[in-house]
């Protein structure tokens, strides 16, 4: 496939930006990573504080073959709603709330069935990248490991299979 630069330079953004539209006005602009590292420290504190980091691994779900096309699309989805969810009720986006306010609003979407399969979904994403082996882009430095005092099985991955 043939892309010209602009072309490419769209996807691009589009792929990692979500529009948040709140009547005809645009509302504000999230990358879907930032909400899930906010939420990963909502979700998990005490991970946060360990400085357990899940961005990579994150970005390695966006981008994986093996995940499918409606997995990704609902994370982005489940981001987009989050974000309205933090409009509606607070009109701020909810990387832009306080911690308070950010519980209050995982709270709600919670009673919901799609908040309730999104924060699910969400948290095994964390679960896997904080657990999982450094080499995939979370777990650095073995923090999760060192968390759960666990010690990892031999041998170890020497490169990512992503395939």
């Amino acid at each position: 496939m043939n892309f010209s630069r602009r072309k490419f330079v769209g996807v691009g953004f589009v792929s990692t930006a979500v529009f948040l539209m709140q009547g005809c006005s645009l509302a504000g602009i999230t990358n879907p990573l930032e909400t899930l590292r906010v939420m990963q420290k909502d979700l998990f504190p005490h991970a946060a504080m360990l400085g357990i980091e899940t961005a990579s691994y994150l970005h390695i779900i966006f981008t994986h073959p093996k995940v499918t096309d409606r997995d990704k699309a609902f994370l982005k989805n489940g981001v987009k709603w989050l974000n309205e969810e933090a409009l509606t009720q607070h009109k701020k986006r909810y990387v832009a709330l306080e911690e308070p306010q950010r519980q209050e609003i995982l709270q709600s979407i919670a009673k919901t069935e799609w908040g309730d399969s999104f924060i699910y979904d969400v948290m095994g994403y964390l679960f896997e990248a904080m657990l999982g082996d450094p080499i995939y882009g979370g777990n650095q430095h073995q923090k999760g490991w060192q968390w759960l005092s666990f010690e990892a099985g031999v041998p170890r991955p020497k490169e990512p299979y992503l395939g």
